[in-house]
């Protein structure tokens, strides 16, 4: 029989080998353009995460959600970074970038804790000082390859640690929290939508029924791997949730390299050194400092 850990181990891998295989998804859409993918995508989440809240029977919680105006103000604030993460992952992989979306989640947890000392007032140990020191001068030399900043990885690391930032802050279910913020931004998709299409720029139904219907999947994509996470952080340390978010970059930085056959002169292979060996760095230090702490509550416990 299957332990609840091991269930949890499991279900995290699933999440982020859905995440990572992202970059083969998005451009069967095309060629629709980012930001009509990224209407639909919202749009088809809504009706998903809908149909989730009827099926859960998460009513009740949901409307407690958003009887609290302090809660519900942090959720529009996660839905407008999550939607600039969507729309900037989307725009990266459907025009060459994978490699760059794959830096962009390989900082991200380096901006994560970023923000926590910027704005929860969080201290940094010194390891962890030279993790982000490290990640500095592997953004500069990622700028000086690129012959310009990478942009991409910014806006979606940058993007990411404001959204789970403000998720932190609400700490709301999963299902409720995509609830608000799928049904925040969904009436701006939908006009964006309407107006594509009297305009004549929609590029949906254009291209045949199994294009048009292709669209339709955009909702369960984004929910089945974000409940996949949710169930799986409820079973396993945060420490293993850390180390299990490692696996959507890596493998969309192989699918860049190996299947999109991107460029990597040596300039942006130093560059990822760098990135991979500040992460070393960040990780086992925290891994490090985590077993001390443990250690000494279990000596303070005995006492």
């Amino acid at each position: 029989m299957v332990s609840d850990s091991t269930r949890g181990v499991l279900l995290g891998v699933a999440a982020y080998l859905m995440w990572g295989m992202f970059p083969l998804y998005f451009p069967l859409l095309e060629p629709a353009g980012a930001l009509e993918i990224l209407a639909h995508r919202i749009v088809w989440s809504t009706l998903t995460v809908a149909v989730l809240v009827l099926v859960l029977r998460r009513r009740a919680s949901l409307a407690a959600v958003l009887a609290d105006r302090r809660t519900t103000g942090l959720l529009c604030l996660a839905a407008i970074a999550i939607s600039v993460n969507w729309g900037g992952y989307i725009y990266g992989v459907t025009h060459d970038h994978v490699v760059e979306t794959a830096l962009g989640y390989f900082i991200n947890p380096l901006f994560t804790v970023m923000a926590g000392v910027l704005v929860l007032g969080e201290r940094l140990r010194p390891l962890q000082w030279a993790a982000i020191g490290v990640a500095g001068v592997a953004v500069v030399v990622l700028t000086i390859a690129y012959g310009r900043p990478p942009w991409i990885a910014l806006v979606l690391a940058l993007s990411f640690a404001a959204y789970g930032l403000a998720k932190k802050k609400a700490s709301v279910g999963a299902v409720e929290s995509l609830a608000v913020e799928t049904g925040v931004l969904a009436p701006v998709a939908l006009a964006f939508l309407l107006v594509l299409g009297l305009t004549g720029g929609a590029e949906v139904g254009q291209h045949g029924a199994g294009h048009a219907l292709l669209f339709t999947t955009t909702g369960i994509v984004t929910a089945v791997p974000l409940i996949c996470f949710g169930a799986a952080t409820t079973r396993i340390p945060m420490t293993t949730i850390g180390l299990l978010q490692y696996l959507a970059p890596i493998l969309q930085f192989a699918l860049g390299v190996l299947w999109f056959h991107e460029v990597m002169p040596m300039a942006r292979w130093i560059g990822f050194v760098l990135v991979w060996l500040a992460l070393v760095v960040f990780t086992v230090e925290a891994l490090t400092h985590r077993r001390r702490q443990l250690v000494l509550a279990a000596e303070a416990s005995a006492v």
